[in-house]
C-alpha cells in the first residue's frame, strides 16, 4: 500500500495527480482486501484498469486507487480463453492467435485490459468485445462475487452495464472460433499496420478522446473545422489524427480538458454537432 502515490505513470496520458491511497493487489483475495482496508478507513476508493482510456486531474483522487495490472492470470479450454480484468487486451488477442483461435483479432491494438473493455465495451475495426464475451465474474458493491452471462451486461456503444451497477470486473470468458494461424495473424499485422500509420503512437494520449457522433466521425469533425494542431499548454489536438489530444509537452490535466472544451464549442459552432467525451475523467480539480 502506497501513500500519495502520483498517478501519472500509470497512465497513458501521463498526467495525473497523486492517490492518497495505491494498492496493486495480485490477487483476487487482495484485492477484496485492498476494498476492507478502505472501508475499514471509511475512505472512497476506486478501481483503475491500465489507464488507457482516462484522465485523471491535477488535484488527484481521494482515498484508495486500486490497480488491477497484476492480475493476468489466463487459462485456455477448447475455445475459450479465461482471464483475469488486469491482463492487456493486446496481449489477449496474442494469446488466441497463437492458440489459433479467431474472433479478437479487432483488439490487437487496444491498449487497455480486459476488464477496461467489458467495462465499456471496447472495440475497433469493426468488432467489440461483446461479440466474444460469454460471461463475466464480478464482485458486487455488497461483497458478492457473481458470475454473469454476457447477455446480463447490457452491451452497448461504448457501455455496459458494469459502472452503472458498481460491479468490480473479476474474470471474463471469451468464446472464440477455431480458425488458421497464418489467416489470423495476418488479419492482426494488417490492423496493426493501420494503427501505427494513422495514429500518433509516438506522444502520449487517451486514444480516441471523443465518441462517434451519430451519422459524422470525430476526428473529420475536428479537422474540417481547422482544429488540427491546436494546441493550449502541453495538450495538443494531433496532427496525425484529429480524434487524438496528445500530452507533447508536459500537459496538465487543465491543458488537456481546455482543449477539450475548446474543440467541443468550435465544432457545435462550426458545424452545430455535439462531441461527447468517450475519456472518463476523474478526480479532484
Amino acid at each position: 500500500m502506497l501513500k500519495n502515490a502520483s498517478l501519472k505513470e500509470y497512465t497513458y496520458t501521463k498526467i495525473g495527480g497523486p492517490a492518497d491511497y495505491l494498492s496493486i493487489p495480485k490477487t483476487i483475495d487482495s484485492l477484496k482486501e485492498s476494498i476492507d482496508f478502505a472501508k475499514n478507513k471509511k475512505i472512497p476508493w476506486m478501481i483503475l484498469g491500465n489507464g488507457s482510456n482516462v484522465l485523471i486531474r491535477d488535484g488527484g483522487i481521494e482515498g484508495l486507487v486500486i490497480l488491477t495490472t497484476s492480475l493476468v492470470q489466463s487459462s485456455i479450454k477448447d475455445t475459450t480463453i479465461i482471464v483475469q480484468a488486469g491482463a492487456p487486451i493486446i496481449e489477449i488477442s496474442q494469446l488466441a492467435r497463437d492458440q489459433s483461435l479467431t474472433g479478437l483479432e479487432f483488439a490487437c491494438g487496444i491498449p487497455g485490459s480486459v476488464g477496461g473493455a467489458i467495462f465499456m465495451n471496447a472495440g475497433a475495426y469493426g468488432g467489440e468485445i461483446k461479440d466474444v464475451c460469454k460471461s463475466v465474474t464480478v464482485l458486487t458493491k455488497e461483497g458478492i462475487v457473481k458470475k454473469l452471462n454476457a447477455d446480463r451486461l447490457n452491451f452497448s456503444y461504448r457501455s455496459s452495464s458494469v459502472p452503472k451497477n458498481d460491479w468490480i470486473v473479476l474474470e471474463v470468458e471469451l468464446e472464440l472460433k477455431k480458425g488458421d494461424y497464418p489467416s489470423i495473424n495476418e488479419k492482426m499485422e494488417e490492423l496493426t499496420f493501420l494503427r501505427e500509420s494513422k495514429q500518433p503512437l509516438e506522444f502520449p494520449s487517451c486514444g480516441s478522446v471523443f465518441k462517434r457522433p451519430e451519422g459524422f466521425y470525430a476526428g473529420k469533425l475536428i479537422q474540417d473545422a481547422g482544429l488540427q494542431g491546436s494546441q493550449i499548454g502541453g495538450a495538443q489536438v494531433s496532427l496525425k489524427h484529429a480524434g487524438f489530444i496528445v500530452n507533447k509537452n508536459e500537459a496538465t490535466a487543465k491543458d488537456y480538458l481546455d482543449l477539450v472544451r475548446h474543440v467541443q464549442k468550435t465544432v457545435k459552432n462550426k458545424f452545430d454537432v455535439d462531441l461527447e467525451k468517450e475519456v472518463r475523467v476523474i478526480g479532484r480539480d
